[in-house]
């Protein structure tokens, strides 16, 4: 997983605008009209087996059970005339609802995950 240098200065805004240390963990649950959401949620300490992504002077935390989906992803950072908020490019994203808050996810495939360790 990369982060964008969007993400990454405004993930640096929101932890330093914290009153505590912590960390953005990032996962997934079932819901939405496509199947699955992403989740984002402060913690003080990583869970033992969360994975620590490191990207652009941050670092987020992947929950296990998130990481075969997020294999390939980048968060990025977009702001216009009448939004802002993360935004997640996932090669493993097989479509996503109209609204644009759920999407239905695949797995990293086992010869990609080779391509990627290899």
């Amino acid at each position: 997983m990369t982060i964008t240098d969007a993400a990454a200065a405004r993930l640096a805004e929101l932890a330093a605008s914290r009153s505590s240390d912590g960390m953005l963990r990032i996962g997934l649950k079932k819901g939405g009209c496509a199947g699955m959401e992403y989740t984002m949620k402060w913690v003080e300490t990583p869970d033992k087996f969360d994975d620590v992504v490191e990207d652009n002077g941050v670092k987020v935390l992947v929950e296990p059970t998130a990481v075969m989906y997020l294999l390939g992803t980048s968060m990025d950072f977009q702001k216009d005339k009448l939004s802002s908020g993360f935004v997640f490019h996932n090669p493993n994203q097989q479509s996503a609802c109209g609204c644009g808050e759920s999407v239905e996810l695949m797995p990293v495939s086992q010869e990609k995950l080779s391509e990627i360790e290899g």
